[in-house]
């Protein structure tokens, strides 16, 4: 039998002008033509025509299952394979995504709510990138510290965050001084703030080892958007970045297997 295209629209779920692209693109022509000259589609072009809704439903693009179909040699099970990857990843991610927003729904839910004049008044220059949050969340989705710091920063109320900022303003103002006064990043200098601030995070977020303060170090450095929540741009110095960042890995390995958080008064 042989259908026309109006007939092939209806039962296949796809529009005239969606058939009339395949036709244009070479993936799919009407192979045969009634009495009239109108052009039909054979068994054959419908078989055809299943298979590209099947791949495009799996998200091959127009080009890749042209190439498919092009190269007689080609090995569409591999080809599958290779998306049932990709799609396994992209679950995975949007999984991490809807976890994101789960906890970010939690936050709005428990957290203090503060006006826009509140927050300035409470966080200043300080802003904190969603885009960098959903990228913190997404690194660390795994990570007990990170759960424990948005379940103690959701708990904050004003005047904790007030206390909070007012303590790192104090040690953001020592550290511009280190740095404008030419003390080395691994100096005794130096290595105290990196040791306040890492003291700082387990006093208001979450216990934070060395090596998890060298690794959030890392992050000032390699993402702009981190160590502004540091030092905000408008007080920032080329390679002040580094420099925080150097004075970290510096007191990480002074304090290696030292002392502990307790030690310290945390």
């Amino acid at each position: 039998m042989s259908y026309s295209v109006g007939q092939v629209s209806a039962f296949a779920g796809v529009t005239v002008r969606t058939l009339h692209h395949y036709d244009k693109a070479g993936l799919l022509s009407p192979s045969e033509r009634s009495p009239a000259g109108y052009r039909l589609y054979s068994e054959a072009d419908l078989v055809r025509l299943q298979q590209i809704l099947f791949y495009r439903e799996l998200g091959f693009s127009l080009d890749e299952i042209a190439a498919i179909f092009k190269d007689p040699q080609a090995n569409p099970l591999e080809r599958l394979r290779s998306r049932q990857r990709q799609l396994s990843e992209e679950i995975a991610r949007l999984q991490r995504l809807a976890e994101v927003a789960e906890r970010a729904i939690e936050v709005q839910k428990t957290g203090v709510s503060l006006t826009p004049q509140e927050r300035f008044e409470v966080f200043g220059e300080i802003t904190f990138d969603l885009s960098y949050a959903t990228a913190a969340e997404l690194k660390w989705a795994h990570s007990e510290g990170q759960r424990e710091a948005m379940a103690r920063a959701a708990a904050h109320t004003k005047e904790d965050w007030r206390r909070l900022m007012g303590e790192s303003a104090v040690w953001r103002a020592e550290l511009l001084a280190a740095f404008d006064e030419g003390e080395p990043s691994d100096g005794e200098r130096a290595m105290d703030l990196a040791e306040e601030h890492r003291l700082h995070i387990s006093r208001w977020f979450t216990s934070c080892p060395p090596d998890m303060h060298r690794r959030i170090a890392d992050d000032f450095v390699a993402d702009s958007r981190a160590f502004a929540l540091v030092v905000p741009p408008s007080q920032q110095r080329p390679g002040l970045a580094a420099y925080t960042c150097k004075a970290v890995h510096a007191n990480a390995a002074r304090h290696a297997g030292g002392r502990t958080d307790s030690e310290e008064g945390r």
